[in-house]
């Protein structure tokens, strides 16, 4: 297996070479090769577990790894980090499913990647016998900031820096950043959103001239967001999980089709539900879901990404985003794979902020549905579904849950559908509480957390209640134009 880039150069890498790199030499992301097609072996995989469904499909894109380096980067990753042995169970809420994947080290979805990322990266620089040290850059809209220091804390060879919109994520998101240990994690808030942090990174995986700064202080950059192939890959994984799931519990039989909803940001998430489909699993819709800041909404129903809109901060931070760098990876699918039409819709949203799909890419969107959730319909649901169901979501999942249901409503659709649960409610206790009718204000965010518990009759999460002992590690703040500066003061460039 071999991975090209969106933009089309004649670059053509095995994929511990991708996971090194991160980004594309031309700016482009790494895409397979092909799809490898297992739809007529899915009858050998439903039964595996966790572990060994990961083996299975990663060894298909990462063949230039040995099956013992693969298994020993699993086996560490999936271990009792998670706090259930399933990993990403499954769990039927009445007549609904919600896969939940917050049962890691940060309570966040991020984890089912960033567990294991760190760990297939430090294995390609053994393989690639790279003598420098590795810079990971990452912006984060919250979660996959503190599941990538988690995950590469301590880590021979690298040093990570996170960058993190000041006031664009939850306390908690915050505390667990800035609270983060390890001799080569590093965290700076900025003035600014998640697109100011993320344009500015990408600004600097372009910056060949920053770059080459780097290479003569002994660095390689690279990325632990989406954009890297080896956080994108472990993804695709738990939606074969969650199917197995239904099969093996026989709400659905093999073969079957059903559908996922997904709660979107960066695009990431929903892409590898869909790379899923084209390898095979038996999948009819992929609902992506917003939040206010519905610019997915739009693009899946006109065809036209625009981001010329002011960025609206919810409660839902994760999915406060204008630019889904992701998106890209789809846009070279739905063009059948032509490079110089992806580079001219990238050029469009560079100089006017805005692309229009043609009508055969348009067409080519049929996998896909989308709807998004207000803020008062937010609030409105997490109190549903707890009366109702007496089932906790948090804000991002309420998101998921509300545009399926409006999905639903509009489509009557009544394939079984995966609701895809990303955070547990802890993370976003505040919202929560005050979605359950709970007065929150003039209580400090664990004595919320503690209220939360009491009225819901749930357990705090052991990596949310150690917070309250946690000591801030990491206190610095930049401009969205400092970031550079702020990298070679970390470095001591």
């Amino acid at each position: 297996m071999y991975f090209i880039s969106t933009r089309g150069k004649k670059e053509k890498i095995k994929g511990s070479q991708t996971i090194i790199n991160g980004i594309c030499s031309d700016g482009g992301l790494y895409v397979p090769e092909s799809f490898p097609d297992v739809s007529d072996k899915l009858d050998n995989l439903v039964n595996l577990s966790y572990k060994d469904l990961c083996f299975e499909i990663l060894k298909l894109y990462l063949d230039d790894f040995t099956e013992e380096e693969l298994k020993n980067c699993i086996n560490k990753a999936y271990d009792d980090k998670f706090d259930c042995k399933e990993i990403a169970p499954t769990v039927k809420v009445k007549d609904k499913y919600f896969l939940e994947l917050y049962h890691g080290p940060t309570c966040a979805f991020k984890d089912m990647a960033l567990t294991l990322m760190p760990l297939l990266l430090e294995t390609s620089l053994k393989k690639n016998n790279i003598k420098e040290d590795i810079l990971i850059l990452t912006a984060t809209s919250g979660d996959t900031g503190k599941a990538a220091l988690e995950g590469f804390k301590n880590l021979n060879q690298v040093k990570i820096i996170v960058f993190f919109p000041e006031d664009g994520v939850s306390s908690i998101q915050k505390l667990q950043m800035q609270s983060q240990e390890g001799n080569n994690t590093y965290v700076v808030s900025i003035n600014g959103n998640f697109d100011d942090a993320q344009s500015a990174v990408k600004t600097i995986f372009n910056d060949e001239e920053f770059k080459e700064i780097l290479k003569n202080n002994n660095y390689i950059l690279s990325s632990a967001n989406s954009i890297n192939i080896g956080r994108l890959l472990p993804q695709i994984v738990y939606y074969f999980y969650s199917y197995f799931d239904l099969v093996k519990n026989k709400h659905i039989k093999l073969k079957d089709k059903i559908n996922f909803t997904v709660p979107t940001g960066n695009f990431g998430n929903i892409l590898a539900a869909y790379y899923a489909k084209l390898m095979g699993l038996p999948v009819n819709k992929l609902i992506c879901t917003s939040n206010d800041n519905n610019v997915l909404y739009d693009f899946f129903n006109s065809g036209i990404y625009n981001k010329n809109r002011e960025l609206i901060l919810t409660s839902s931070p994760s999915m406060d985003i204008l630019i889904s760098s992701n998106l890209e990876r789809l846009l070279f699918e739905i063009s059948s794979r032509d490079s110089e039409k992806v580079n001219n819709l990238i050029k469009d949203l560079n100089n006017k902020g805005l692309y229009k799909l043609d009508t055969n890419m348009k067409k080519n969107l049929n996998s896909f549905r989308s709807e998004y959730a207000n803020e008062l319909e937010v609030k409105r649901n997490i109190n549903k579904v707890f009366k109702e169901y007496n089932y906790l979501i948090d804000t991002h999942t309420c998101v998921a849950y509300t545009s399926y249901m409006k999905y639903l409503k509009k489509h009557k659709d009544c394939t079984p559908t995966v609701i895809v649960s990303t955070a547990s409610p802890y993370k976003f206790s505040k919202d929560v509480l005050y979605s359950l009718g709970e007065e929150v204000n003039n209580f400090d965010k664990f004595e919320i957390i503690e209220k939360l518990s009491k009225f819901s009759h749930t357990e705090i999460p052991y990596p949310i209640k150690k917070l309250k002992t946690s000591l801030i590690l990491h206190d610095e703040n930049c401009e969205k134009d400092e970031i550079k500066s702020e990298i070679k003061k970390i470095l001591k460039m």
